[in-house]
């Protein structure tokens, strides 16, 4: 079934149609064109031929003029004027004139041109035509100069044939064009083919299916089908993070929450003031640690969130380092761990978010505060073409056994316990795959555990 486009929805017409009228628009300059060049070649075709004829007959009389008593004679060819028979409805009329201009033969109207010989147009008993000039050269005893012979026809002849020649290009192109409109109907319907089948295949699809679009496009579609699919895969990665983030509140928040009600239902119903302040000291820290875990659920869906929403930007992880300790010193209640800070001087700038990368380091620091010994050192290193941000401590750190499955959501022995959700090393290993990075552990001597996200340096760095 087809659907209705609302308003607002940012169509612009069919493309067909816009094919359709930048076609029909092609055709009409070049049927224009075509029409301009016909015509053109119409009128100097009929010019030529018309022309020859005119210079036929004015060459015959030139050559029938003789000496007579030293009078020049013409005795007027009758082939000449049978060559301009051939346009029985022009006007044909000549004229010879001796040395001094006087007239021969011919029209009195019609007078001798001055200049050399060619063609010229004029009027003759008020009608446009054509008219050839050719001078003949005598030297007799009795006779020396030059004698003009003036042929004209008038131009209806020539402008039929022009038209006629025009109309027939015209024909001729009108079928061409037939023909051509033709196949680009095909064409079109062909080139379009390909946003058929990715309608089909978009259209047949259920609300749960967010696979990539998988059919056969020409190059120039592939583009099209590749940001689609892109787009797609953002849209299940978003609905992948709101159920992970509903599976986990409702796996993960229902023990706390149930018992922090049963203990403030003890406590309600206590006798004795020192029981009933030793159940709201437990209610106390089953709020701490309620309150921890809804932190990390929310920041773990919001940093998978960032990862496509917001685009990378220049990061110094100097800056990222000194702003985690400030937000670990004020979140973390009671905390009696001195975090050290080791920067080099120099900036170390690499693509990322600030804010995600900050979650990061904290949860870093969060972990070895809980799990490592002190002191506890955050540093900011370059290796390479990589650059590195984590947290040191003196404890032995976690099993190397445990390095893979640590960045797993929940992971047993990666940190669940009854105070924490497991979810910080998870959060990590987030962050750094959305850097295009990765996370390591390393003992880099003896009683000294490292844990850290290393990530590539920006172009300009790398240069």
């Amino acid at each position: 079934m087809k659907t209705r486009a609302q308003p607002g929805s940012g169509l612009t017409g069919s493309l067909s149609f816009r094919l359709g009228v930048a076609l029909v628009l092609v055709l009409a300059i070049g049927g224009v064109a075509v029409s301009l060049a016909a015509y053109a070649y119409g009128r100097s075709a009929a010019q030529q031929s018309f022309d020859r004829l005119l210079i036929g007959a004015a060459n015959q009389i030139a050559g029938s003029l003789s000496l007579r008593d030293g009078e020049v004679v013409v005795d007027l060819p009758v082939s000449a004027f049978e060559l301009l028979s051939l346009a029985p409805r022009d006007r044909v009329v000549y004229g010879v004139f001796d040395d001094r201009g006087a007239r021969i033969t011919g029209y009195a109207s019609l007078l001798p041109p001055e200049g050399e010989d060619g063609f010229f147009y004029g009027t003759f008993a008020g009608e446009p035509a054509r008219f050839v000039h050719v001078k003949r050269q005598i030297a007799e005893r009795s006779f020396l100069g030059a004698v003009d012979v003036v042929v004209g026809q008038t131009t209806e002849a020539r402008r039929e044939l022009a038209w006629q020649i025009t109309r027939n290009a015209l024909l001729a192109a009108a079928l061409v064009g037939l023909v051509i409109s033709g196949l680009a109907v095909l064409a079109v319907t062909s080139a379009l083919r390909p946003l058929r089948r990715i309608e089909r295949d978009v259209a047949v699809r259920s609300s749960r299916d967010l696979t990539p679009v998988d059919v056969e496009v020409p190059q120039e579609i592939a583009s099209l089908v590749a940001t689609l699919n892109q787009f797609i895969s953002r849209i299940d990665r978003q609905l992948r993070v709101m159920r992970t983030l509903i599976a986990d509140a409702s796996h993960q928040l229902r023990t706390p929450i149930a018992a922090l009600r049963a203990q403030a239902d003890l406590a309600r119903e206590a006798t004795d003031p020192q029981e009933q302040l030793q159940i709201v000291e437990k209610i106390y820290e089953r709020s701490k640690t309620l309150s921890r875990l809804t932190d990390q659920l929310l920041n773990h869906a919001l940093i998978i969130h960032r990862s496509d929403s917001v685009a990378l930007q220049p990061v110094d992880l100097r800056r990222v380092a000194i702003d985690a300790v400030d937000q670990f010193d004020q979140t973390l209640a009671g905390a009696d761990q001195v975090v050290r800070i080791d920067l080099p001087e120099a900036p170390t700038i690499c693509d990322g978010d600030a804010l995600s990368l900050i979650e990061a380091c904290k949860n870093l620091i969060n972990n070895a505060a809980t799990y490592g010994k002190p002191p506890i050192t955050v540093f900011v290193r370059e290796d390479g073409n990589a650059v590195q941000i984590g947290v040191r401590d003196r404890g032995d750190g976690m099993a190397e056994a445990l390095w893979a499955e640590a960045g797993s959501r929940f992971a047993r022995r990666s940190g669940v316990s009854s105070t924490s959700a497991g979810l910080g090393l998870s959060i990590v290993q987030a962050v750094a795959r959305a850097h295009g990075g990765r996370m390591i552990f390393q003992r880099p001597a003896p009683s000294r555990f490292e844990a850290l996200v290393e990530l590539s340096k920006t172009q300009e760095d790398r240069g």
